[in-house]
């Protein structure tokens, strides 16, 4: 997913005896993230920091914490902590995907439910056409206002930093279509968590900071 809510890279069709454990190693994008052919950017220092870090994808709890790869902090989340602003900070970038999949359901009643077609490459297409037309329609001005104004999204309240969620969440509440992963525990590499203590510290500064982040502490 990039920042305009659109869908970068899909992965569709995957068979259902599979663990969702393994759903994600099973991609073409893992194999390829974990042997850097995706053709990232150089590692670079963030802003008046030294230590250079990668780019990476914002994840959930769902997928490994890699090099690439960020996702929450599951200890040590006492108020007062500084992990709990990483969280906050990732959480607030999450809501971009969260509000892409919303609208998707939202807009294209199919995905509200599991899709009962036994033909798998029938189900492949279907969904590759829906995420083709989601890109195409917010990538025109004209109907992207349409399909998605603002207000469709969650946004901060201005006063307080709080997270105002739009109707759309409770619209596909009850939907059994699009399911989250389950939890994949995994022992993250000291280079992946030196990573993301690096992004933690960066958030602290005044420079990486943003309103409201220190209601956390």
């Amino acid at each position: 997913m990039d920042a305009n809510h659109c869908f970068i890279y899909v992965n569709v069709g995957c068979q259902g005896r599979i663990s969702d454990g393994d759903v994600f190693r099973n991609t073409e994008f893992y194999r390829k993230l974990e042997n850097n052919d995706l053709y990232l950017p150089q590692d670079e220092a963030l802003p008046v920091r030294t230590i250079p870090v990668p780019y990476t994808l914002v994840a959930d709890d769902t997928f490994p914490l890699t090099r690439h790869m960020m996702k929450p902090y599951a200890t040590d989340l006492n108020k007062g902590s500084s992990t709990r602003i990483f969280n906050y900070r990732l959480s607030r970038a999450r809501h971009i995907v969260e509000n892409a999949f919303g609208l998707l359901a939202y807009a294209f009643r199919i995905f509200r439910k599991p899709i009962e077609i036994k033909v798998e490459s029938t189900v492949v297409d279907i969904v590759l056409t829906y995420v083709y037309l989601h890109n195409f329609i917010r990538s025109q001005p004209d109907s992207a206002r349409y399909y998605s104004p603002q207000e469709c999204f969650d946004t901060e309240d201005a006063s307080t930093g709080e997270i105002i969620r739009v109707s759309w969440r409770e619209v596909t509440s009850s939907d059994s279509g699009i399911r989250p992963l389950r939890l994949l525990p995994r022992n993250a590499s000291r280079t992946a968590i030196k990573f993301r203590d690096e992004f933690m510290n960066y958030f602290l500064t005044a420079e990486g900071s943003v309103r409201y982040q220190n209601k956390f502490l």
